[in-house]
């Protein structure tokens, strides 16, 4: 990027955030109000239009709030969310572990030893595989894996991996919303609305697995060509021996022992509701301490190890950005800006659930397309808890805003971090780049038919109510 080109980006930013304070106040936003949406505005801008220095964005822009005695000190530690920072730290030091141990490359096996696997069987596993892992792990994590698998596959078979690769990250945003451990959003949600992690696999999670079914028939129609010809190549080939020789690792006794302490900890976090009524904590103390005691028992057996899992496998960099978001986001409702918006939203869509749900839904999906979606949710957030004063009921607004902030990143190449992982490793190791007309020719469609499920599934079922 020439200077020229950072010097009118910088440009642009600065008036459209101007811009956006300014125009606030002729919506009845007060000054204080307004200057704390056009610093989240300078943020988000930052964020979007030079990547590489967001946290630089995200430190400014909360030491601004400060600075104009926007926001206090008090509320910056409390607005800062470090029940869900910490929560974070602790699955990704499980996660050090776990890739230590060669589970995902384990797991992957799993997909490859069926035999007789036909294309479209492999369509399926692909979607199935990366759905599912991405609701036990996170996104990121899952979309690394399964990309190198797949891409050791489709060489084997000396064919084209992108629509092969598209289909695992379409599967892994759709499935990261299954569960609170799919996506950041996900634990974001659950810690600021009270859902637990039973109200996920209840509510979000069937939706989930109705969507990636969906997906399913589209690719099979939308890579029909592709299909038939990795079934051609397969028939050529004698039985599935050569996916076992590609990645085949037993379970060592060093993997039974980590996947013990990664599933004790999913099973305590699917019954933390439960827990903590018993043990009468506050609600999701359960959910977000579990990683934490499992983090602590791992430093505590590879106590040699211990320092590198906290500073290679931990992504401070993301932690801290997500931090300083929080912030900016939690002024919005700590100034009233949040309550002003959620009035005159009210006033455009009226009092109707239907209407509202609809509105967050749609919202979500786009914005997500364009921005990334913890910065899309953190934003959202405070909206949705303005609601409540008015007499809404909040559930179906934060599954529509956990969907749309999930499926959206289907839509565009920059909606997903998945999505920017993937092609970055298809990138370095096979020199092969994705247009973005080529990801929106199926993004989009995807996109609007999982939200279209989504929609008719939080408006119409009794469940969603």
């Amino acid at each position: 990027m020439s200077n020229r080109e950072i010097f009118f980006k910088f440009v642009i930013l600065i008036v459209l955030a101007v811009a956006a304070g300014l125009l606030s106040t002729t919506i009845g936003m007060k000054q204080n109000q307004a200057l704390a949406i056009s610093i989240f505005f300078c943020s988000i801008l930052g964020t979007l239009f030079f990547w590489e220095f967001r946290l630089s964005f995200a430190f400014l822009g909360t030491s601004l709030l400060l600075l104009f005695k926007t926001i206090d000190l008090k509320s910056v530690i409390e607005f800062a969310s470090l029940e869900i920072i910490l929560f974070l730290v602790g699955m990704m030091i499980l996660i050090g572990l776990l890739k230590e141990s060669g589970f995902f490359a384990w797991l992957v096996t799993l997909l490859i030893r069926k035999k007789n696997l036909t294309g479209r069987q492999f369509v399926a596993s692909i979607c199935f595989f990366s759905a599912l892992l991405a609701c036990a792990i996170d996104e990121v994590t899952s979309i690394i894996f399964m990309v190198a698998a797949i891409l050791e596959i489709c060489d084997y078979f000396e064919i084209d991996p992108v629509p092969f690769i598209l289909t695992s990250v379409l599967a892994t945003n759709i499935g990261s919303s299954g569960t609170v451990l799919g996506n950041p959003i996900g634990i974001l949600i659950a810690t600021k609305s009270g859902l637990t992690f039973e109200d996920f696999i209840l509510k979000a999670f069937p939706l989930m697995i109705v969507c990636v079914i969906a997906l399913i028939f589209i690719i099979f129609i939308f890579y029909r060509r592709q299909i038939k010809e990795l079934d051609q190549k397969m028939q050529e080939t004698s039985g599935n021996e050569i996916f076992i020789k590609l990645i085949s690792i037993p379970p060592e006794k060093r993997l039974k022992i980590s996947l013990g302490i990664f599933g004790a900890t999913l099973v305590f976090i699917a019954l933390h509701h439960r827990l903590e009524i018993v043990l009468g904590l506050e609600n999701n103390t359960v959910l977000l301490i579990m990683p934490l005691i499992s983090a602590a028992l791992v430093m505590i057996w590879k106590w040699k190890k211990a320092r590198e899992y906290v500073e290679k496998d931990v992504e401070w960099w993301t932690l801290l950005f997500f931090m300083m978001l929080f912030v900016q986001a939690g002024t919005l409702r700590y100034t009233g800006a949040t309550d002003v918006f959620a009035m005159r939203l009210v006033g455009w869509v009226g009092r109707d659930p239907f209407a509202l749900i609809t509105s967050v839904l749609w919202t979500a999906t786009i914005g997500s397309s364009i921005l990334d979606n913890v910065v899309l949710v953190a934003g959202f957030i405070p909206v949705i808890q303005s609601f409540q004063d008015l007499g809404f009921s909040l559930q179906p607004l934060w599954w529509a805003l956990l969907f749309g902030g999930c499926f959206g990143g289907n839509i565009t190449i920059i909606g997903s971090t998945a999505n920017i992982v993937a092609i970055g490793i298809l990138e370095k190791e096979r020199k092969m780049k994705i247009s973005f007309l080529r990801w929106l020719k199926i993004g989009l469609i995807v996109g609007i038919i999982t939200t279209v499920i989504v929609w008719v599934g939080l408006t119409a079922l009794p469940l969603y109510k």
